[in-house]
């Protein structure tokens, strides 16, 4: 989180405002994601798959989120990985919003981490600001990754979302909205004055431009592999995965449900559905 105390400051102030207002469930999580949400979009299928990964690696997984935030995901994956750790270098957020930090959040350098020789089953990126590549450092901490990005421009220095010059080969991929898809739909269905032909119009055109990508070493790929595929099949039968989180009935009002076909990209890309490379 590489923003300024006085933007943080402001955003609270206006956070605070829009709580205030007897706003509907969830929209702050879309419009102030900092303070209540992520800066990527997820349901609980994304976490079910990554728990599939991990309990495949392992029969006591390890799981590191390195840039948790507020730990808003990291908290949804503990309740399955309760060894699960985050990693936020600026806790200026927890001060600000009251909230007491979780012990499972640290606050150091990644350097640190490969100094000690640290060692996960799964190391989780989550957001990368565009400008900073610490990808050699993630790479140490484990043989699978597991990342997200905008495609519309969110990663470091010379691309900075991929991993295979250290080693990893991407072995799944899935499409799922960025959090500013979800915010443009929020915004133009509730905040914009619109006439319905105009909003029909508009939702037409929308995009989900998040990516999740899966890296592995040669050495545990297979097993990876298998564990997504039979998850994969799996989740076609269960009834909506079932206790499924409640901001996800706003996701799907606002046309991002799973396997969800948008105009503007291939039907190769429907929301969810896992790519083999």
């Amino acid at each position: 989180m590489s923003f300024s105390l006085t933007e943080i400051l402001r955003a609270n102030t206006l956070y605070k405002q829009f709580k205030s207002q007897d706003t509907p469930m969830h929209h702050e999580r879309f419009i102030f994601p900092l303070f209540s949400g992520t800066y990527f979009c997820y349901k609980k299928i994304d976490v079910l798959r990554i728990v599939a990964i991990a309990k495949a690696l392992s029969s006591n997984p390890t799981f590191i989120d390195i840039g948790c935030g507020n730990g808003d995901f990291l908290g949804k994956i503990r309740t399955y990985l309760p060894n699960a750790l985050g990693v936020e270098q600026n806790l200026t957020l927890f001060y600000i919003l009251n909230k007491q930090k979780p012990c499972y959040i640290r606050s150091f350098p990644l350097e640190v981490l490969n100094l000690k020789k640290y060692s996960f089953d799964i190391a989780f990126v989550g957001w990368m600001q565009p400008g900073t590549d610490f990808r050699a450092h993630v790479a140490k901490l484990s043989e699978c990754i597991i990342t997200t990005f905008d495609s519309g421009g969110q990663c470091g220095i010379n691309g900075g979302c991929e991993y295979e010059e250290f080693g990893f080969q991407k072995i799944a991929s899935w499409r799922t909205p960025s959090w500013i898809d979800v915010n443009t739909e929020l915004m133009n269905k509730f905040y914009t004055k619109s006439i319905k032909s105009n909003f029909n119009f508009l939702s037409s055109l929308r995009t989900a431009n998040n990516l999740w990508y899966v890296y592995s070493t040669p050495k545990k790929s297979e097993k990876i592999i298998d564990s997504l595929k039979n998850h994969f099949i799996k989740e076609k039968n269960m009834f909506y995965w079932q206790e499924r989180y409640d901001f996800e009935d706003l996701l799907d009002e606002l046309g991002f449900c799973y396997g969800e076909k948008l105009v503007l990209q291939p039907s190769k890309h429907d929301l969810w559905k896992i790519k083999f490379h």
